[in-house]
């Protein structure tokens, strides 16, 4: 796999209480294409936006909220404005998010019409008693809200259920996801993601993202991570949650993403990519897919971005 590992700057003696360094992670999807250089300019936004945030103070809650939402409104990935459509024509987008101080966590999944599905997901978290909301219904809540709406770029299509069983198998590249992972100077770390799916998806399919353990975790005994990739391996190993358990471990970030994408391929020829960040700040970016856009700012510099790893 190719990894981004870094340590952060050695810590004085640990007496002080000093306010931890504010990091901020983010991705575009993992796959075959190259980064384009809209995508990467995209990348570097969402990176000033969220880490902005982050130096003034901000919750890591909220620099991932910020970050996701440049990236679903640039229209340049498969999330928000740039989802893709489902078999019958329609868009429908999930989104979760998740800090690691309380496990406070939300998500929405199939919902509709909204720009930054992201927004929806952390209100199912701050305004409700759930974890997620589905459907036409997480739809109606994002609108009771009143959340900017986005048109509907729908192309109805009357398929029969049997011919769409058919294409479903026929997906294509477009499998991305956008993420984020941030630690704040509390220490709190905070995970989110969200996503239009995959290509030439039934109706209904549901991946990842919106689920808590499998495409998002955050816990600040351990860190933070957003998977992205092929969905349905995700799911099947609960990936997020097995990288952040090694974390909790003592395992080093590379250490710990390495292992569990090795097992992802080897037992079910999983393909994924992902954010690590330790709850003491180290982290990593690795991938099993040729490429992965994705970046990484702790304020020093300018942005870091690309799309291969090592």
């Amino acid at each position: 796999p190719h990894a981004k590992f870094c340590l952060p700057a050695r810590s004085g003696s640990s007496a002080e209480l000093k306010p931890a360094n504010p990091i901020l992670l983010v991705h575009g999807g993992a796959g075959r294409r190259p980064m384009t250089v809209a995508q990467a300019s995209g990348l570097r936004d969402a990176l000033r936006v969220g880490y902005h945030l982050l130096d003034r103070g901000g919750s890591a809650l909220t620099a991932v909220e910020q970050a996701i939402r440049v990236l679903e409104q640039s229209g340049l990935f498969n999330a928000g404005a740039g989802s893709r459509l489902q078999l019958d024509g329609v868009r429908r987008m999930d989104a979760s998010i998740m800090e690691g101080d309380s496990l406070r966590a939300g998500a929405v999944a199939s919902v509709e019409g909204i720009a930054h599905p992201i927004v929806a997901a952390r209100l199912v978290m701050e305004t409700t008693d759930h974890v997620m909301l589905v459907g036409p219904l997480a739809t109606k809540f994002a609108r009771y809200f009143k959340l900017e709406r986005h048109p509907l770029r729908t192309i109805r299509r009357r398929l029969s259920y049997d011919v769409m069983l058919t294409r479903k198998s026929l997906a294509g590249e477009r499998h991305g996801t956008v993420g984020a992972v941030a630690r704040d100077r509390s220490g709190t770390v905070a995970a989110g993601a969200s996503t239009g799916g995959i290509d030439r998806m039934l109706p209904g399919r549901v991946g990842d993202t919106p689920l808590i353990g499998c495409g998002v975790y955050a816990d600040n005994q351990s860190g933070a991570v957003a998977m992205t990739g092929i969905g349905e391996g995700i799911i099947r190993m609960a990936v997020a949650k097995e990288i952040c358990d090694r974390l909790a471990q003592g395992a080093f970030p590379a250490a710990a993403a390495r292992q569990v994408l090795k097992n992802l391929v080897t037992r079910i020829q999983g393909a994924a990519g992902t954010l690590v960040l330790a709850s003491d700040g180290r982290f990593s970016i690795l991938h099993v897919t040729p490429r992965m856009s994705a970046g990484w700012w702790d304020g020093k510099g300018e942005p870091t971005v690309g799309d291969r790893f090592q």
